[in-house]
């Protein structure tokens, strides 16, 4: 089977129960809520950043430009002096999550393309359930996981936040591969 537009099925309503198990593991069961802590002494932290009024982006510090820079001695004094940090400036003004949700279900719409495309090259239309599930859950749990570890590994996210996103990535890409078994166009 070749044509990915016939599994248009499967391909939504993982994206659909993604985002809604997404929305349960994160506002009911809220074991994401330890991922972050409170910086000491916050109200005057933020008041100094704040002065600087830093545009919306990612930021390091301390910084260098390139590896001349960083392997200078001033650098590597700020470095050991620290703080060490790297951070993502939001835009001001009031938080919004509608476009995040919808960029969220746009993800896993994609996520879905993938496995159909990768389970849609590999299999035919009657495939066993098992078969489909494996091919569409394997590609699945790509798409949700893997890359996670680069921030751990580069970004010193802790090991604890990466592991529960990958769970979830693993319950993911369970949900997909179970749906497009499920949906999987017969002979």
């Amino acid at each position: 089977m070749d044509p990915i537009i016939q599994l248009w099925l499967p391909i939504l309503v993982s994206a659909v129960v993604v985002f809604f198990v997404s929305f349960l593991l994160h506002m009911v069961i809220k074991h994401h809520n330890t991922d972050f802590s409170q910086i000491p002494d916050e109200a005057r932290i933020m008041s100094e950043i704040g002065k600087s009024d830093i545009p919306a982006g990612d930021y390091v510090f301390p910084f260098a430009k390139d590896e001349k820079e960083r392997n200078s001695q001033e650098y590597k004094t700020k470095y050991e002096k620290g703080p060490v940090a790297i951070i993502t400036v939001y835009p001001k003004g009031p938080m919004s999550m509608g476009s995040n949700l919808v960029m969220w279900f746009l993800y896993s719409v994609v996520v879905g393309i993938f496995a159909a495309y990768i389970a849609g090259h590999a299999l035919t239309p009657g495939a066993h359930y098992l078969a489909v599930f494996r091919f569409a859950g394997a590609t699945a749990f790509v798409g949700y996981s893997l890359a996670l570890a680069h921030d751990s590994i580069w970004y010193a996210r802790k090991w604890s936040t990466t592991f529960k996103y990958v769970f979830d990535g693993l319950i993911y890409a369970l949900l997909t591969g179970g749906i497009f078994g499920w949906l999987w166009p017969a002979i």
